[in-house]
């Protein structure tokens, strides 16, 4: 009798403990929300690549929790119904601990509210950078590694204004990232917006919406678009129908299509932001490591703020020492956020030595050294990039 109490008391306490998800469990499952067909498919397997490098980091010096990281990939179409359903299921039927993306915000809000926030599972967004992110009822489970667009439309702003384009009128997708960065640019915009309107994606011609904008005689088209979802027909109906020969685009168009698809000789020239990172150790690793496993690193963003998403995620887990939602919520600012020994890509294995010995770190990424503020923002640097000579260039860093 004895020995059946002991027994019983036994699995009461091993019960207790793996229900509370406490280190006993060996590695963990996290989720990635990737646009793998859509408006932005373009950059959905990049993204992905990202992510999938810094988790292979991971699981080389010997994972978390005593394991491995699986990821589990789920389609969001760029749709944000789809976004949901996957994210639904990565939780109640495969019992990720955590979630990567989504990347179109549209995608992410609904996510959040719907998913992240009401089972306590923390979400990394790598992409996501509509303002509306930042006082979203999220109960504190959403997080980004890219700067808000209230920044990147001031920047484009002020780049516009010194490119001397007097006057533009803007076509934005109608979505939360469209509507928050066309606010954005115009609360900055020196010059005169001739017309502000909104289009809807997959439609088979835009010549309406372009006829309207071209009223004015406006000096150039501000596009802020998804390749796949209309950006790209716009701009080539944009040309045929001599509309606009003149364009500036935002990060959802920074993509090796404008040169392949509508031709370099008419891309020549346009300009456009997006997230940046500063040359580094931290990006020269990530780099190289991305170029050893994929080939070139492509000119899209956010590719390296999906790496830093997954090695925050996994650091968390490790530093919570547990797969509990709000256990993991509560470590990513510990190991992100000053002061700290830091750590950077490449660094995780010295990174779980200085958690056990009960060491703060700092990470320090490719993209950026993310200290999430109250509202899992983080500040950021913009890239003024431009089409020139055929080739997507790099033009600066602005902080």
């Amino acid at each position: 009798m004895k020995s059946s109490v002991r027994h019983v008391a036994a699995l009461a306490a091993l019960g207790g403990l793996l229900s509370a998800g406490t280190a006993l469990a060996e590695g963990a499952k996290i989720g990635a929300l990737i646009p793998l067909t859509g408006g932005l498919q373009s950059y959905g397997e990049a993204s992905l690549d990202g992510m999938t490098l810094a988790i292979d980091e991971v699981n080389a010096a010997g994972g978390v929790l005593g394991g491995p990281i699986e990821v589990i990939v789920g389609d969001t179409q760029t749709k944000a119904q789809a976004a949901i359903d996957a994210a639904k299921k990565m939780v109640s039927v495969d019992g990720v601990v955590g979630i990567l993306g989504a990347l179109a915000s549209g995608n992410t809000i609904p996510v959040a509210t719907s998913v992240s926030a009401v089972d306590q599972v923390p979400q990394i967004s790598n992409a996501s950078t509509a303002p509306a992110i930042t006082t979203l009822e999220d109960n504190d489970f959403l997080f980004r590694t890219v700067p808000s667009d209230a920044y990147q439309g001031a920047v484009l702003a002020g780049l516009t204004d010194a490119a001397g384009i007097g006057s533009v009128a803007v076509l934005y997708i109608n979505n939360d990232y469209g509507v928050g960065l066309a606010e954005s640019f115009a609360a900055g915009y020196g010059g005169n917006i001739t017309s502000s309107a909104a289009f809807e994606p997959n439609k088979a011609s835009y010549r309406g919406e372009l006829q309207a904008a071209a009223e004015g005689d406006p000096d150039a088209l501000l596009l802020i678009a998804y390749p796949d979802d209309g950006g790209l027909l716009i701009l080539r109906q944009s040309l045929e129908e001599g509309f606009f020969n003149r364009f500036v685009v935002t990060d959802g168009l920074k993509t090796a299509q404008l040169i392949d698809d509508i031709g370099a000789e008419y891309m020549e020239g346009v300009f456009g932001t997006a997230a940046g990172a500063v040359d580094n150790d931290a990006s020269a690793h990530f780099a190289a490591a991305y170029e050893a496993k994929h080939g070139e690193l492509p000119p899209l963003p956010y590719i390296d703020s999906g790496f830093d998403a997954a090695m925050i995620l996994a650091l968390a887990i490790e530093k919570a020492g547990s797969t509990d939602g709000a256990a993991i919520r509560d470590a990513l600012r510990e190991v992100t956020n000053a002061p700290g020994e830091p750590v950077g890509p490449g660094d995780f294995a010295k990174a779980k030595e200085l958690i056990a010995a009960g060491t703060d770190i700092d990470y320090q990424g490719a993209a950026g050294n993310h200290e999430f503020d109250e509202n899992g923002d983080v500040s950021g640097i913009f890239e003024h990039w431009a089409v020139k000579d055929g080739a997507i260039v790099s033009v600066e860093m602005i902080e």
